[in-house]
């Protein structure tokens, strides 16, 4: 018999390619809406391909034996619902399938700013042969706050660039470094890390505990020629107090792509400041990132039916 896997998707999803057709002894139902799946067989498994809680909810409530549920996005803030976050179902997401991309655009921001492009650009323009001296990312040291996938895929990009790499994360081991950061240090040494640090870069997942948990304290410890970068979450930064610093010239720049309202409001004073470089969210959107986040869940799919151990298994009470 079949193995049957709800495919919760929008009509046209670019991602859906990797999964026509579906795998022998696989069958897949996609529908946006509980009403598309009336006649279907009841599903083992659902994977949730960005239509979220709405459509979630209900499939779950319906059918509270599925087995097995996988996002295809890391985040899960706007996902975890009571019933899901009590119910025995396997929950897993899909870190890693868009780390490298975001890596490589807090590197790219920590060079925007070391080498100050803006200005190049604007001299560029104005024909201006001004000389000028630019900085080197090479011994600096970059605090990492949120050392998990998204944190390592920062380091790894760091370190060639000969930067020391000080990880923050919640669990640690007393471990010195990885290999890749040469030193891992708890949580409880936030404020420590935020100014003695010389850039820093946010990848923590949005749970109770991380919201706003850089506030001003953290933020006003930032040293003046410090580079803040938050690929994570938009509402784990006090985002007012952020931009109080930047508007204030407390800190060199800041490279965000996250925000605590998305899309950004147009009257957010982010989009005028000229220490700010700012993506729509859209640091981790390669032309085949969706493919990608497919790509895993067949990968995990094939553990599935092999009574395999799933990767990216979700500690549903600590919200990653």
């Amino acid at each position: 018999m079949a193995l049957t896997v709800w495919i919760l998707a929008r009509p046209g999803d670019p991602g859906l390619g990797p999964l026509d057709p579906a795998p022998p002894g696989v069958r897949f139902v996609v529908g946006c809406r509980i009403e598309d799946f009336a006649a279907a067989v009841a599903p083992e498994a659902v994977f949730d391909c960005g239509v979220g809680r709405s459509l979630l909810e209900p499939v779950l409530a319906a059918h509270p034996e599925v087995r097995w549920i996988h996002s295809r996005f890391a985040g899960l803030d706007s996902l975890l619902f009571p019933a899901l976050r009590d119910s025995p179902v396997l929950l897993t997401n899909g870190k890693g399938a868009f780390s490298r991309s975001l890596g490589e655009f807090v590197l790219a921001g920590l060079l925007y700013f070391a080498k100050d492009f803006p200005r190049m650009r604007r001299n560029q323009g104005a024909g201006d042969w001004t000389v000028f001296d630019v900085e080197e990312l090479h011994g600096r040291t970059l605090g990492i706050v949120g050392y998990g996938d998204i944190g390592r895929a920062i380091a790894e990009r760091a370190r060639p660039f000969g930067m020391r790499i000080v990880g923050l994360r919640r669990r640690t081991n007393g471990e010195g470094g990885d290999g890749l950061a040469d030193e891992i240090w708890p949580l409880s040494r936030l404020h420590e890390l935020m100014a003695t640090a010389d850039d820093v870069a946010v990848a923590l997942p949005l749970t109770p505990d991380t919201r706003h948990l850089l506030g001003e304290a953290e933020i006003r410890a930032l040293k003046p020629t410090a580079v803040f970068a938050n690929v994570g979450r938009g509402a784990v930064v006090d985002e007012p107090h952020l931009v109080r610093a930047l508007e204030e010239r407390r800190i060199k720049g800041a490279v965000l792509d996250v925000f605590e309202t998305e899309p950004l409001p147009k009257e957010s004073p982010l989009w005028a400041l000229d220490n700010v470089l700012l993506s729509p969210h859209t640091a981790d959107h390669t032309k085949t990132w969706l493919l990608d986040a497919s790509a895993l869940f067949l990968r995990n799919l094939e553990r599935f039916r092999a009574g395999q151990p799933l990767a990216n298994v979700v500690d549903k009470r600590a919200g990653y």
